[in-house]
């Protein structure tokens, strides 16, 4: 259940897309989740739920299934962490970590050969910083120039 993003994984088309989208959801109607003590706590034990679970989804789908979507829901929860809780953040991150997840700049594409839950994990909580990173930054220049 966790591994798949609560079944996201099993959706026909876009996991990824709709396991980083139930990331939002949660943080959204989760209100812990906006502090960062809470939000960085659930990404460390969903993060160690999904290396247990990502090992368990390889074995019974192959390397790197599309099955294994609770990889999205820690790398999204990582571009919006102490970022402001508003639309424009949360869609700004949103847009980053999608794209980040999807052309996979290095060292992103590397990561995913790593074994077992790892490589399911690592690559997206490292697009995640990507998204984190560049989000401040061009909200950062938004506030500068607006």
């Amino acid at each position: 259940m966790f591994g798949t993003g609560f079944g996201t994984g099993y959706l026909r088309y876009a996991t990824g897309t709709f396991g980083s989208l139930l990331a939002l959801g949660l943080y959204w109607a989760v209100p812990q989740l906006s502090e960062p003590a809470w939000l960085g706590g659930a990404i460390l034990v969903f993060f160690v739920i999904g290396l247990w679970s990502g090992e368990i989804l390889e074995m019974e789908y192959g390397r790197d299934p599309r099955e294994a979507t609770i990889d999205e829901i820690v790398g999204q929860w990582i571009a919006v962490l102490f970022l402001p809780r508003t639309c424009l953040a949360t869609a700004l991150a949103f847009a980053l970590f999608r794209l980040f997840d999807v052309i996979k700049p290095e060292p992103v594409h590397k990561l995913q050969r790593l074994p077992a839950g790892w490589g399911i994990m690592m690559d997206d909580v490292v697009a995640g910083i990507y998204a984190n990173l560049l989000s401040h930054c061009l909200l950062w220049s938004i506030e500068k120039i607006f």
